[in-house]
């Protein structure tokens, strides 16, 4: 090798050396390239275990038992399970309390019966889903009811406060009341009063005219209220109350009609009414007559409505309803 070339190869390597002495640190990493095509898939896995029942919540439910059927066989007989009510839904001011998913919808939207301001499209009767979440978490946790927040009563602005029965409370209250003018109640339709199942209302001893009420023992003293009676001991999804439940408090109870209660109720209620079909308020068959009534005789008439469609003969609040009847029967004597 020549001196020139030798000369060369020295001034390269003392540059190459130069230059690795002088290099600075390493800069940033630069973007990912694209992705390189998929391999080939690798081979099958071994089978798993199969499932077994125990794994599958769904039957902490779903099982080989009664648990539900019972249930459904009971309900079907029960007013909720029965009728054509339910296609009244379709109405705003009724959807809430007749159709069982419209009652569903008003709860998830924290109206009350008054409030909701669409009709269900689809109106269906009160079943499982109505009250219960079901589907939600596919275990047991789906027999929770959709609401045990004390409710607000619409015409009363009263507080009930009965646990699981709460959930009746939504719907079974008085939805009205009426004002006299000039001395006269004026009966417009003959739908007219508190509605259908005002039963909160009787419990808390309000919504009657002619007597302060007071809520009844039933109302404070039995744990869930509404539930207790007519789902608990003895009782199943028809939703009949059960002697079973009064026999907790009134041990020597063999029916419904403690200390006579139910019996005296139904004579003064039977009285009542051959008054106001005797003054021309009611019809042989009980039917309404709309027109302008003074106003002791139209609050009879609502007092009249009101016991009768509590349906329990004085079972939810004794001395209230029978005050109510004992007022209203004294307006045809003065």
């Amino acid at each position: 090798m020549s001196k020139k070339m030798l000369l060369l190869v020295g001034v390269l390597f003392a540059a190459a050396v130069l230059m690795t002495a002088c290099a600075g640190p390493a800069g940033p990493e630069g973007p990912a390239g694209p992705a390189g095509p998929a391999g080939p898939a690798g081979p099958a896995g071994a089978d798993g275990a199969p499932a077994m029942a125990a794994d599958l919540t769904c039957t902490e439910c779903h099982t080989d038992t009664t648990l539900i059927t019972g249930k459904e066989t009971a309900w079907a007989e029960s007013g909720h399970g029965t009728g054509t009510a339910f296609a009244r839904g379709t109405s705003a001011s009724c959807a809430g309390c007749h159709s069982g998913g419209g009652f569903s919808s008003m709860i998830a939207a924290g109206l009350n019966n008054t409030e909701v301001t669409e009709g269900d499209p689809n109106p269906t009767r009160q079943d499982c889903r109505t009250c219960h979440q079901i589907h939600t978490t596919y275990t047991d946790a789906d027999w929770s009811l959709e609401t045990t927040d004390p409710v607000t009563l619409t015409v009363s602005g009263l507080v009930f406060d009965g646990g699981e029965g709460n959930l009746c409370a939504n719907c079974h209250q008085s939805r009205e009341m009426v004002e006299a003018v000039d001395g006269m109640i004026e009966v417009d339709s003959t739908h007219w009063g508190p509605h259908h199942g005002p039963m909160a209302d009787m419990l808390l001893g309000t919504t009657g005219y002619g007597v302060e009420g007071k809520p009844a023992a039933h109302s404070s003293m039995v744990e869930n209220t509404c539930v207790t009676c007519h789902l608990g001991e003895g009782a199943d999804h028809s939703f009949e109350p059960a002697v079973a439940a009064c026999q907790t408090c009134h041990a020597d109870a063999t029916s419904l009609d403690i200390n006579g209660v139910q019996t005296e109720v139904e004579a003064k209620l039977e009285e009542l009414k051959a008054k106001l079909v005797e003054a021309g308020l009611l019809t042989d068959a009980g039917g309404i007559v709309v027109g302008t009534y003074p106003e002791a005789q139209g609050a009879a008439l609502w007092n009249y409505i009101f016991v009768e469609e509590d349906r329990s003969m004085g079972v939810h609040n004794a001395s209230y309803t029978e005050a109510l009847l004992d007022w209203s029967l004294a307006q045809f004597e003065q």
